[in-house]
């Protein structure tokens, strides 16, 4: 509304100079005095039509974080002497705003030695924080893991806490979590449940070039049985080859102080592969 009265008053006035230059012609300084009068018209038509053209544009800019995702893959393949197969794929998505942030996961793996599988593991992880301020947020975690080898046909852990942040840059982040915690499993084929403490820290930093190195880890104990408890750790380093893709390594190690029966309590994961960003 408010465009269409500025343009109906431009109007206005060039209409008014075009008269004033009609009645005026008669004379060389009323000529002159028309066209400047013409020329302010056209200057008020231009400023019109530039706001017109500008506002639409500022309107559309939203500036709204985008989520950064990511799909890898390795494969190892031997024949011969040994045949050996083992694949691991993963998908990670997150989101950060100024008050909320996002993280989800999934990741799998499946080998074989001489044709009996010796790897078969499928685990999805998501997390959302809540910024209170820069560095202290709450947290909600969810993670759920299978793992054949070990014989762990389910393990679902749900965790809210509070967070802190020591370090809360653009390209470092360092941050400590702890919150009690439900663990639902079956385990050797017997189902348990039971509350835990769940207190863990992570650490991310981003080089210019792209690369970026982290770790984190978790201790989890059952409340009631502190000798029963599980420790998750990871440690990884990633170099971009492009924009889009890159290579990863990560190291991965996940101990459970009371294992299945004839289960070891460790184990311990290398895992390359090419990683594909979008």
């Amino acid at each position: 509304m408010q465009k269409h009265i500025l343009i109906l008053s431009a109007l206005f006035v060039l209409t008014a100079c075009v008269r004033a230059g009609d009645t005026n012609q008669t004379t060389g300084a009323s000529t002159s005095k028309a066209m400047t009068h013409d020329n302010g018209a056209l200057i008020v038509l231009a400023a019109v039509g530039n706001a017109a053209v500008v506002a639409p544009a500022a309107a559309i800019s939203t500036n709204q974080p985008a989520w950064e995702s990511s799909i890898s893959a390795g494969l190892s393949l031997t024949r011969g002497n040994s045949d050996t197969l083992l694949t691991t794929a993963t998908f990670k998505t997150r989101k950060k705003t100024a008050e909320n942030e996002f993280a989800f996961g999934m990741d799998g793996s499946y080998g074989e030695n001489n044709s009996v599988e010796n790897n078969e593991t499928l685990h999805g992880v998501g997390q959302f924080n809540h910024l209170f301020s820069k560095r202290f947020y709450g947290f909600l975690n969810l993670e759920g893991l299978h793992d054949g080898i070990s014989d762990l046909t389910y393990r679902f852990t749900f965790s809210p806490g509070a967070g802190y942040y020591f370090l809360n840059a653009t390209n470092t982040t360092l941050a400590v979590e702890a919150g009690p915690g439900l663990i639902v499993q079956q385990l050797g084929g017997v189902d348990t449940t039971y509350a835990t403490f769940r207190l863990a820290e992570r650490f991310e930093h981003r080089l210019d070039n792209g690369a970026r190195v982290w770790e984190k880890a978790e201790f989890l104990p059952q409340m009631n049985k502190l000798q029963n408890f599980l420790v998750n750790a990871e440690i990884g380093a990633e170099a971009s080859l492009t924009k889009t893709f890159s290579i990863q390594v990560t190291l991965q190690d996940n101990f459970i102080n009371q294992p299945a029966p004839g289960r070891k309590d460790n184990d311990v994961k290398l895992i390359s592969g090419l990683v594909y960003k979008f």
